[in-house]
C-alpha cells in the first residue's frame, strides 16, 4: 500500500477514535458540569436560541437593556457632577497633588489650569438630584434615575475605551456585552436579532468613528454578533427582495441553500455552518419584520411629539423611538451610539448643542417605557466611554478616566438616588468607586445571572465578561 494512503488511513482512524471516545467523554462531562456549554456546537439548531444559562427567576429584574452611549466622552462637570470648588479655582493652576504621575491624554507635559463648570446646575425632583440646566428634560425624570458619580475606566483614548466598556478588556476580538447577554439568555424574538445597534451623528463636537468590532461576538459563535440597523434609508443592506422575486421564490431558495449547508455540516461538523443556516432563516424573516419595525406611521402623534421626531430621519430621537419598538418586539440588547461628545474646545457652546440633541429623547424613552409598563424590566443606561478633565484644554476639556458619571433607570435600579463621589475638583472617584467590571457584574445580576457563572471555554480557558473582576453594587438596586 502507498505510504501516503497508510498515513491517511491512520489519521482517519485517529480522528474517529478521538471523536467517538475522548470527544464524547468530554462532551458528557461538560453536560454534567455546565450543561449550556455542551450546546455550543449546535447553537443554531433553531432560529430562536434559548440561552446558555437559566436566569434565577426571583433575582431577575431586567429582561432587556437599552444602552444610550454618548460616544466621545461627555464631561461629567457639565452634566451630572457639580463641583463648586472647581468653579472657585477657575483659571488657577491645577494642584500637582491631583495629577502627578497620572495618565493624561493630550495635556501631558503642559501647564494645567482649572476650568470651572461651564453651565449652571439646578436641583430637580423630589429626590433633589443636581443636574446641569442644559438637561431640563432629564431633570424632569430625575426621580426615575440613579446617577453614578464615581465611574472609572482604564483606557484613555476613544477606541480602546469603547472596547473596554463593551467587552471588559482592551484586547480587541473579545465578545461585547450585548453578545454575552444574547448568548447567555437568548432573545424573546424569532424575527429580529437579539442584539441591535443604531448610530447617530450630532453637531456639537467631533464625531469620532465607531468601529463595528465594538458589537462583535468575538470568540462566541458569530450568530451572536450585533446587527447594525441604519436609521434612514434601508435599515439593513439587501433586506428587500429583488424585483420580480416573490416570497415563495425566496423561501424555496433559502430552503435549497440550507439543505446544501446541512449536507455539508453532516460531513464536516462545523458550528459556523449551523450559524449560517440560522442567519439565512433570520434574514428571510427580517424581510417582513424590519420594514414593519421601521414604519412608525402607526405611532400616535403625541408619542412622536414626546420624542421630538417624526421618525426615519437618522437622529438620536428617532433611534430612541426605534429602541422602544425593538424592546417591545423582544430584542435583548439595543445599543445606541450618539457621536458628538468629544469636546476638546468650545465646550460651553458645544455642550449646549449636544445636550439639546439628546435631552428630550432620553427622557422621552424613560417616560414612554414607564407608560407602557416596560420600565420595570427594561434597564436603561446613559453615559460615555470616559469623562473630561477638570483642567482646561483651551476652551475645552481633555479625555479623563479617573472619575466621571453615568445614569441608569428601570430594570431593578433604585430611582431618585445617587451613588459615589469624585473629589472636590471632579478628578478622581474617591467615594464608592464604580468600575466598568462592576457595571457588567451588576447588569448581569439584574438579569438574574451570576457574572462568574456565565462563561465560555475558548483556547483552553473559561472566559467571562467580567474576566476575574467585578462586584455587584447592591446599593443602587431597588
Amino acid at each position: 500500500m502507498n505510504p501516503l494512503d497508510i498515513l491517511a488511513m491512520r489519521q482517519n482512524r485517529r480522528s474517529f477514535l478521538s471523536r467517538s471516545t475522548v470527544g464524547l467523554g468530554s462532551l458528557a462531562l461538560a453536560s454534567v458540569l455546565k450543561p449550556w456549554q455542551s450546546q455550543g456546537a449546535n447553537l443554531a439548531a433553531s432560529t430562536q436560541w434559548p440561552g446558555a444559562i437559566q436566569a434565577i427567576p426571583q433575582l431577575q429584574k431586567a429582561k432587556r437593556v437599552i444602552y444610550l452611549c454618548m460616544a466621545g466622552g461627555p464631561s461629567h462637570l457639565e452634566t451630572l457632577d457639580y463641583k463648586p470648588k472647581l468653579a472657585e479655582m477657575d483659571g488657577k493652576p491645577m494642584p500637582e497633588s491631583f495629577t502627578e504621575g497620572q495618565p493624561i491624554a493630550q495635556l501631558q507635559g503642559q501647564k494645567l489650569k482649572c476650568l470651572g463648570p461651564q453651565h449652571e446646575f439646578q436641583t430637580f425632583g423630589q429626590s433633589g438630584q443636581q443636574i446641569a440646566n442644559v438637561f431640563p428634560k432629564i431633570g424632569e425624570i430625575s426621580d426615575e434615575i440613579c446617577i453614578v458619580r464615581s465611574f472609572h475606566t482604564e483606557q484613555i483614548n476613544h477606541d480602546p475605551a469603547h472596547t473596554f466598556l463593551n467587552t471588559g478588556t482592551s484586547i480587541s476580538g473579545r465578545p461585547s456585552m450585548g453578545s454575552w447577554l444574547w448568548y447567555g439568555l437568548g432573545s424573546e424574538s424569532e424575527n429580529l436579532p437579539g442584539f441591535v445597534v443604531l448610530t447617530s451623528l450630532g453637531k456639537g463636537g467631533q464625531g469620532q468613528p465607531i468601529s463595528s468590532r465594538q458589537w462583535h461576538s468575538g470568540f462566541l459563535p458569530s450568530n451572536f454578533q450585533g446587527v447594525q440597523f441604519h436609521a434612514s434609508g434601508d435599515p439593513v443592506h439587501y433586506v428587500k427582495r429583488p424585483p420580480g422575486v416573490s416570497q415563495n421564490d425566496q423561501r424555496r431558495l433559502v430552503n435549497a441553500v440550507n439543505a446544501l449547508n446541512r449536507e455539508l455540516d453532516s460531513v464536516v461538523d462545523d458550528s459556523e455552518i449551523s450559524t449560517r443556516i440560522t442567519q439565512n432563516e433570520m434574514a428571510f424573516r427580517m424581510q417582513t419584520s424590519v420594514p414593519e419595525l421601521m414604519d412608525v406611521r402607526n405611532e400616535p402623534q403625541h408619542i412622536l411629539d414626546l420624542y421630538g421626531t417624526e421618525g426615519g430621519d437618522g437622529s438620536f430621537a428617532s433611534n430612541c423611538l426605534l429602541a422602544r419598538r425593538l424592546a417591545e418586539r423582544g430584542s435583548r440588547f439595543i445599543h445606541l451610539y450618539h457621536r458628538s461628545w468629544d469636546h476638546h474646545g468650545n465646550i460651553k457652546n458645544n455642550m449646549r448643542t449636544s445636550a439639546k440633541e439628546v435631552d428630550q429623547a432620553s427622557a422621552a424613552l424613560i417616560t414612554d417605557l414607564k407608560q407602557r409598563g416596560m420600565l420595570d424590566d427594561t434597564l436603561v443606561i446613559w453615559g460615555g466611554e470616559f469623562g473630561r478633565t477638570p483642567m482646561a484644554q483651551g476652551s475645552g476639556r481633555d479625555h479623563h478616566i479617573r472619575g466621571f458619571s453615568l445614569w441608569m433607570a428601570g430594570g431593578g435600579i433604585k430611582g431618585g438616588t445617587s451613588y459615589g463621589e469624585t473629589d472636590d475638583l471632579g478628578y478622581k472617584a474617591v467615594v464608592d468607586p464604580f468600575h466598568v467590571h462592576d457595571l457588567h457584574a451588576t447588569m448581569l445580576h439584574l438579569f438574574g445571572v451570576n457574572h462568574k457563572e456565565l462563561t465560555y471555554r475558548f483556547q483552553g480557558r473559561d472566559f467571562r465578561l467580567t474576566d476575574v473582576h467585578g462586584n455587584v453594587v447592591k446599593r443602587i438596586l431597588a
